[in-house]
């Protein structure tokens, strides 16, 4: 796969993208953003993730391109570096603008999408850390996926300088809200649990098939339900995976828990 990226109408090499110093997607994270897995030469959930998208970019009042011309640069990034597989990381922030939070009035939003390869090799099991960050599930931007991602980034380094390699984020009530880049399920008399968008969890895509497809269901969890469940799995657009201890308690790992979401998501 070659280094061709969409820019803001057309493709580019990587080397000659230029991001204008006064974008507000660099300066103050005014932006959101798409990673979205690509399988057999075509993007999948394709509509799901262009209903997040635009959802996000109507919580932070961003000017929407048109929808249609955003999934035709996917299809010309996809086509132009002969994708079979990987992923495509899609941003869009609210363009340039002058010092000051106050966006500007008439901004063009920059928009950019960028190949990635398939990961080289599987994600190892999580092993979790409670963190000591917060998810605030009142706050309407824990419902959009955004480009302001410190919290995250954060308790994932927290984690791992406590020994682990996750971030488990508790929201302002104490329960668990998500993981720090995955939605987080637990398996409890053989159904599947995972925390609504309400307790501050990310509206993620694999969450949402899982939920469609009526193999799982929305409960409130508490870190003692991650300790007495049959399994917890990590889940996000790109991976599958169990998590086997809890700031270094051991959790249950059923493999073929793991294998029935790998399946429903992964096929």
């Amino acid at each position: 796969m070659t280094e061709r990226l969409w820019f803001n109408g057309a493709m580019q090499d990587r080397d000659a993208v230029r991001i204008d110093p006064a974008d507000r997607g660099l300066l103050l994270g005014d932006g959101v953003f798409e990673t979205m897995r690509v399988q057999a030469g075509r993007i999948v959930h394709l509509e799901r993730h262009m209903a997040r998208l635009y959802a996000g970019l109507e919580t932070l009042m961003i000017p929407s391109p048109e929808r249609e011309q955003v999934e035709a640069a996917l299809v010309c990034v996809i086509t132009d570096n002969a994708m079979q597989a990987g992923s495509l990381r899609l941003t869009i922030t609210r363009g340039c603008g002058p010092r000051g939070l106050l966006p500007p009035e008439g901004a063009a939003p920059t928009i950019m999408i960028v190949p990635f390869p398939p990961a080289a090799v599987p994600m190892p099991d999580a092993h979790l850390v409670i963190s000591r960050m917060r998810r605030d599930e009142t706050s309407p931007l824990s419902r959009a996926k955004t480009l302001n991602y410190l919290p995250n980034i954060l308790a994932l380094m927290e984690a791992r300088q406590r020994g682990g390699t996750e971030a488990v984020l508790l929201n302002m009530a104490g329960r668990v809200a998500e993981a720090s880049a995955s939605n987080l399920l637990i398996q409890r008399d053989g159904m599947l649990l995972t925390p609504p968008v309400a307790e501050g969890a990310l509206p993620g895509i694999a969450r949402s098939v899982l939920l469609d497809m009526r193999l799982a269901r929305e409960r409130a969890l508490t870190r003692a339900d991650l300790l007495a469940a049959e399994a917890v799995v990590l889940v996000n657009s790109m991976s599958v995976r169990a998590a086997v201890s809890l700031d270094a308690a051991p959790l249950s790992r059923e493999a073929a828990t793991v294998a029935r979401i790998r399946a429903a998501l992964m096929s």
